[in-house]
Order: structure tokens, then C-alpha cells, then sequence
């Protein structure tokens, strides 16, 4: 059976349910972002889509900084509100009993709930239609030490994650592959050699 043909939507799936922070450590904000992901390796670099309508959109536009903070699935019912819930009417990190933290490189803060912390800086903003999107450059990763084994590796997929699709949340599972896994090679499997005068050998 052919598929169904529709018109053109926002139906790429999963995204982030990320918490996005502004505003400063004094009177910090956040708000729940779907639209944002990475769109180059070197410089590193992000984006966040917002509607120009957002309290949010104006603070970043202002400061042009922001963190994107990631969403455990712990996280997720203060993403939900964060998202629903404007900061022109409270105070949305004491609603949802979030800790904003002090940043390295940029003034606007972290959420310390949050496990990785990506500190941007914005280098340029296009106005799409419905949202601008701010091009951000990455200036610092904050990382729960948690999360980091003894030879420094980062085990992101400990951090309980969480995933947005089409208006529902996602707890990510199981691991069923690495990067470049369907392409790597089997190590050779050893020819086992019989032990010398041991029973069945020819010195036997």
C-alpha cells in the first residue's frame, strides 16, 4: 500500500524537549524549546527556533546569549510547564523547583537539575515566519561529573533522557547500536593451537 500523501508540517521526529535558559542569574527564565539541534561540528554550533511573541525571545535578543539545558525524564512535567507557562507571570524556576546556576562564559544561567549544559552565544538570527531562529555558537559544555568515567569518557546515555514526538514524551531505551557499527569490522577469530604434551597433542 503507498503512503498517504499530506502537506507540508513539523513532523520530523523525535526532538529534544530542551529547557532553555535566559535572562541573568538575579532574574533568570527559562522555557521549553522542541525546535533546536546542532548545525556544525567546527566552530560548534547550535540553534533555537522561538516565536517573536515568547517572553523569552526578547530577553535572548537582548542579551544574545542562552543555555541549552537537556531534559532527563525527571525533568520532564517542569519541561511541560516551561513550555506552557510564560515568564511574564512568574517565576518559572521556583514553580518547578529548578536551581539556576552561574555559567563559565555567558551571563545567562544553567539549570543545575539539568545534566549537560550547552553555554551559546548567538551569532546571527533569521526571521523564518512563525519563529526566528538565533545561530548560536557553543562557547561551553557544563557536564555533571556523574556522568564522566575515570578515563574521562563522557557516558551520556546514563543520563536518562528524555525525547519529544508529535505531542507526547519519550523516555529513551535500550541502546541497539554505536556510531559506525554497521560498517566496523569482526575482529579475526584465533586459530586455538594444542597445547605441547598435553593429552590429544602429537607430543602426547
Amino acid at each position: 500500500m503507498p503512503k498517504l500523501v499530506w502537506k507540508p508540517g513539523t513532523l520530523l521526529a523525535p526532538v529534544p524537549p530542551a529547557l532553555v535558559s535566559c535572562g541573568t542569574l538575579e532574574k533568570p527564565n527559562t522555557f521549553t524549546v522542541a525546535w533546536t539541534g546542532i548545525v556544525n561540528t567546527n566552530p560548534a554550533m547550535t540553534y533555537i527556533s522561538v516565536r517573536p511573541e515568547r517572553y523569552s525571545y526578547g530577553l535572548i535578543r537582548e542579551s544574545g546569549e542562552f543555555a541549552v539545558n537537556l531534559t532527563t525524564t525527571a525533568l520532564v512535567r517542569a519541561a511541560d510547564f516551561c513550555g506552557v507557562r510564560s515568564g511574564r507571570d512568574l517565576d518559572k524556576f521556583a514553580a518547578c523547583k529548578l536551581t539556576p546556576e552561574a555559567a563559565a562564559e555567558i551571563s545567562a544561567p544553567l539549570i543545575a537539575e539539568s545534566p549537560l549544559s550547552l553555554e551559546c552565544r548567538v551569532e546571527r538570527m533569521l526571521e523564518l515566519g512563525t519563529h526566528h531562529m538565533f545561530l548560536a555558537k557553543i562557547v561551553a559544555i557544563d557536564v555533571d561529573p556523574k556522568l564522566v568515567d575515570k578515563a574521562g569518557r563522557l557516558n551520556l546515555g546514563a543520563a536518562g533522557l528524555a525525547a519529544y514526538a508529535h505531542g507526547e514524551y519519550f523516555e529513551l531505551g535500550r541502546q541497539i547500536g554505536t556510531f559506525g557499527f554497521s560498517v566496523r569490522k569482526k575482529p579475526a577469530r584465533k586459530k586455538s593451537r594444542p597445547k605441547r604434551g598435553g593429552k590429544g597433542s602429537p607430543d602426547a
